[in-house]
């Protein structure tokens, strides 16, 4: 059965290339994923499988039936881009200033379209009922997942399978692991308020900056000192904004003799518990209080729980290394992974039944391919797309 899939794949591979490339070059954000799930609405009715649109909004939802299975697994891709400009100088570049395929989700879609062409043409060989949904807004909270689930993309599914891109394995490795594989990815915003004043006389302010400053660098001692060391948990502040200076300009004609009244701070928190979570939030407001209340500043604090925990069960594990151990050797398979502090609102599926996520090599070191997702220069080898094919087929045929 092996060299079937792969013959397939490998049939079908410079085809679901065109389609990847004709995604990426008209990116797509959150819901408004139109011309993208026109595409896989359409290519799953060519192939006369009943489809389903405007899935959690801009969804779409395929099924396979197989006659005289008993069970039903579904795989998933999502389809929007990123609000990031694309550095690359591909002949397939994104066309839209500002927006960009750069994290992989143009040949999810293309590989879950692939999928389905095949196992379409090897129903007789299918031990089960299969479920294509091609997702939006996974980038964007509160992301598109809860919105297909409430439309039921999950009912009568038993199994959910996701897979993801990823440039730090090789083309033909394949990563998961058992129990968290990706973190809840939370964020927060802090306007700290003090009181502005002339840069000559600080003493006649209440310098936010200042505080900011401290509170920023003390804010890593929360992970040192509040988590245990043997848990996972990461705070970044990734936004720390003063004065009136215009960031695309630098500092040309700002105010530089101004000490500003006000400090906004931004950042992300990812844990794999919601014990840790819960502490870690508690310790962030806990922090800002004292450091405000001891310059006499004040504070504004808000904390945005972000997807949750996307949680690999043990039987849909087993059955990823079982299909992904017919299709590439032993030391291919990179298990158990340990888990990534990235965020997926694959999360929510796995909240519901069990699910497994598999990450995908995706990288090739001698043809620079080494940028990790949201990379302005992030790109995959598009051979890892027969690989990505090949273990959902092979999902389907167990």
């Amino acid at each position: 059965m092996k060299d079937i899939i792969f013959q397939q794949c490998r049939h079908h591979f410079n085809d679901i290339v065109a389609i990847r490339r004709d995604i990426h070059q008209y990116p797509e954000l959150g819901f408004d994923v139109h011309r993208t799930a026109g595409i896989a609405a359409d290519a799953l009715d060519a192939l006369g499988i009943p489809v389903k649109t405007g899935i959690g909004r801009t969804g779409v939802v395929g099924d396979l039936e197989v006659p005289g299975a008993s069970k039903r697994i579904a795989l998933r891709a999502d389809m929007d881009a990123l609000p990031i400009q694309e550095m690359t100088d591909v002949p397939y570049k994104s066309k839209i200033d500002g927006k960009a395929h750069l994290c992989g989700h143009d040949a999810h879609t293309a590989m879950l379209i692939g999928t389905a062409r095949i196992l379409s043409e090897l129903r007789s060989n299918l031990k089960t009922h299969v479920r294509f949904i091609f997702q939006p807004s996974e980038e964007a909270l509160p992301g598109g997942a809860p919105a297909m689930i409430a439309d039921g993309a999950l009912e009568d599914v038993d199994e959910i399978y996701g897979i993801h891109v990823f440039p730090l394995y090789a083309v033909g490795e394949y990563a998961t692991c058992t129990g968290p594989m990706l973190a809840q990815s939370d964020t927060f915003q802090i306007t700290l308020t003090g009181r502005g004043g002339h840069a000559a006389f600080p003493h006649l302010t209440i310098d936010p900056i200042v505080i900011g400053a401290q509170f920023v660098t003390a804010l890593q001692s929360i992970i040192s000192r509040n988590v245990n060391p043997l848990d996972s948990a990461v705070v970044s502040v990734t936004q720390l904004h003063g004065g009136d200076a215009n960031l695309q300009e630098g500092l040309a004609g700002a105010a530089l003799n101004v000490i500003p009244p006000n400090v906004l701070i931004g950042g992300t928190v990812r844990t794999l518990q919601k014990s840790v979570q819960q502490r870690v939030r508690k310790q962030i407001k806990r922090l800002i209080a004292g450091f405000s209340n001891a310059n006499e500043a004040t504070y504004t604090f808000d904390y945005q729980d972000g997807y949750p925990v996307t949680y690999n069960h043990e039987p849909c594990v087993k059955t990823a290394l079982a299909a992904a151990g017919e299709l590439v050797e032993e030391d291919s398979l990179i298990f158990p992974v340990s888990p990534i502090l990235g965020g997926e609102d694959f999360g929510y599926y796995s909240q519901e039944i069990p699910a497994c996520f598999v990450m995908v090599g995706a990288g090739n070191e001698e043809k620079g391919i080494v940028n990790m997702c949201h990379h302005p220069q992030f790109d995959i080898d598009e051979t890892c797309m027969i690989y990505g094919m090949t273990l959902f087929v092979s999902l389907a045929t167990l």
